[in-house]
């Protein structure tokens, strides 16, 4: 092997003294792109604890929960009624921020009646007629406009459903609307590989999210700002909690049905349960001994009875021991004392009692107020009167509700 020639103009020393600052300065570069990668890994760490510590907090926040038995629709007089009832509950559920509905049984096996089924994202619950029907109409009305069609086809319950008032939630929004969360479907469509499922969020054209999941389930998509030049829309699939709790904005309620009152309790979907539990009836104490915000509650539960009270649907159900309806309630409460009427309905009784309620109760960690725009406001009229124009209108009358 020949001796490597040296080249002209540079001693051997020289020579030698390059390749050494040119080795130190290759190993200094491996030892950068070593801490780089380490950086990233560590940051990429540090996201997925956030991410992690943010859903546990998400989870935390405060929720309400009412349980309406699904008898006060027996007591209507056509099928028109029965549905607009439904409607008077759903309406006051959503104008409350209620966060779950429970439609539970207060008559049990006592009278044969028709068993009906209802498909729910846990399978498929078989139950009385009447709660099946109510359920199903507060699950149609909470679902966005352009969901509909894909989770309820034609149904003899939802036969007058387009009579009803809307919702006209916040997360039921229009094309025009510009938020930065959405409910979806996931579409039935071939998708590359490492990619997520196409969701079908109310706009134009789908959206590309970072899961692949069964075509046919509803989610919550957060949407993500598109690259510059770029036409595809991106997002990101979140839990149901997670737009209340970044923006404070109400998100929708959800539905579950109980066989019987013990249910309303036992199958509770929070890890603890219901920390304050509270019961309506004309036996109870009147709501003014209870203190103002000083009733702390994590996750509250508001039970309403039917016709004949929360006492018959402690009788008709065999798994409870109680003497008294009022013991199972940490309140049991008379939300309207001397009242004109011999007896109020239950779909009057939830408004009053939410409405009295509401300067009762203490959430331990209560949503944030919303201050985002992107949805349809509540009202046309903004808080504070602007100064009107020359021709008499107010320039910040907000249309977009009207769409």
């Amino acid at each position: 092997m020949s001796e490597q020639a040296k080249p002209a103009g540079k001693s051997w020393r020289e020579i030698n003294q390059e390749r050494k600052a040119l080795k130190r300065q290759r190993n200094e570069e491996k030892i950068i792109k070593r801490e780089k990668r380490v950086a990233l890994e560590r940051e990429a760490e540090t996201k997925v604890q956030e991410e992690i510590a943010r859903e546990k907090k998400y989870a935390e926040i405060s929720t309400v929960s009412i349980a309406i038995p699904g008898s006060i629709l027996e007591n209507a007089q056509s099928a028109e009624l029965r549905t607009y009832l439904a409607g008077q509950i759903a309406r006051a559920a959503c104008v409350f921020c209620v966060d779950e509905v429970i439609v539970y049984d207060d008559v049990g096996e006592k009278l044969n009646t028709k068993k009906s089924k209802l498909g729910d994202g846990d399978g498929v619950v078989v139950a009385r007629k009447s709660c099946v029907q109510l359920a199903r109409i507060l699950q149609y009305l909470e679902c966005p406009q352009y969901l509909r069609k894909h989770f309820f086809p034609l149904h003899k319950d939802l036969e007058f459903a387009g009579l009803l008032n809307p919702l006209d939630a916040p997360h039921h929004l229009r094309m025009s609307n510009d938020f930065q969360f959405r409910e979806g479907i996931t579409m039935n469509k071939k998708t590359k590989p490492g990619r997520g499922s196409q969701v079908n969020v109310g706009l134009l054209q789908d959206i590309s999210t970072d899961k692949l999941l069964n075509p046919g389930i509803r989610v919550t998509v957060k949407m993500l700002p598109t690259q510059e030049g770029g036409k595809k829309l991106k997002g990101k699939i979140v839990s149901l909690t997670t737009p209340r709790a970044e923006t404070g904005v109400y998100w929708g309620y959800t539905v579950r049905i109980a066989n019987n009152l013990s249910q309303v309790f036992t199958q509770s979907p929070y890890k603890d349960g219901y920390d304050l539990t509270i019961g309506t009836s004309d036996k109870g104490s009147p709501i003014e001994e209870l203190p103002d915000k000083e009733v702390r509650y994590n996750h509250a539960l508001i039970v309403f009875g039917g016709l004949h009270g929360i006492e018959a649907a402690l009788e008709s159900d065999e798994q409870l021991k109680a003497e008294e309806a009022s013991l199972l309630f940490n309140h049991y409460i008379n939300v309207l004392p001397n009242q004109g009427s011999r007896t109020i309905r239950t779909e009057e009784a939830v408004l009053i009692t939410m409405a009295g309620l509401r300067n009762k109760l203490k959430a331990n960690n209560e949503p944030m107020v919303f201050t985002g725009t992107g949805i349809a406001q509540s009202s046309s009229f903004p808080t504070s009167r602007p100064e009107l124009s020359d021709s008499g209108t107010d320039n910040n009358l907000d249309l977009s509700r009207f769409d």
